[in-house]
């Protein structure tokens, strides 16, 4: 379990992201057409999951939209921006906001959110993900992870950059 917080409010997750060197857990989200996403869905490339409470937050919109513009410079690495969002409101979203280089991920049907130690499990934000990033190579080992411990401020984009470099 981690704390992370919410304008000096304190908050849990339910567990603690995988290690560095761990294999990845296997996940399923959801896509904006409904069909599943798994890391076979991108095999052989290196995947960056860009977890957050939610696309309808200023702070989670900027980190999908910097992913977006970021993603071609990221060279067989494909991008998920998973939330507990319907995957309708990801299609809205990316539509509205031009988004085309990043896939999103809905946990809504899923345990994405303990298996990763995401699931917020206390105060207002209950049962959303916390903000945080996992980098996971082309054989499914996760390289590292960040878990921001104010979930208002973006995600340490360096921290990824440095990762794949």
């Amino acid at each position: 379990m981690n704390t992370i917080f919410l304008n000096g409010l304190a908050m849990h997750t339910c567990g603690s992201l995988p290690e560095a060197g761990a294999k990845a857990p296997e996940f399923a989200l959801v896509a904006q057409d409904l069909t599943d996403i798994t890391p076979d869905t991108f095999k052989g490339k290196r995947i960056v999951l860009n977890i957050f409470p939610s696309m309808d937050t200023d702070v989670c919109a900027a980190s999908v939209r910097r992913f977006n513009a970021e993603a071609a410079a990221l060279p067989d690495t494909r991008i998920i921006c998973v939330s507990m969002d319907l995957p309708f409101a990801a299609t809205r979203f990316c539509t509205a906001n031009g988004i085309e280089n990043v896939a999103t991920g809905s946990g809504f049907r899923s345990d994405f959110g303990k298996k990763y130690g995401v699931e917020i499990a206390d105060g207002p934000m209950k049962g959303l993900y916390a903000r945080a990033l996992v980098v996971i190579d082309e054989e499914g080992k996760v390289l590292g992870t960040s878990l921001c411990e104010q979930i208002t401020e973006e995600p340490d984009y360096a921290f990824v950059k440095s990762l794949l470099s």
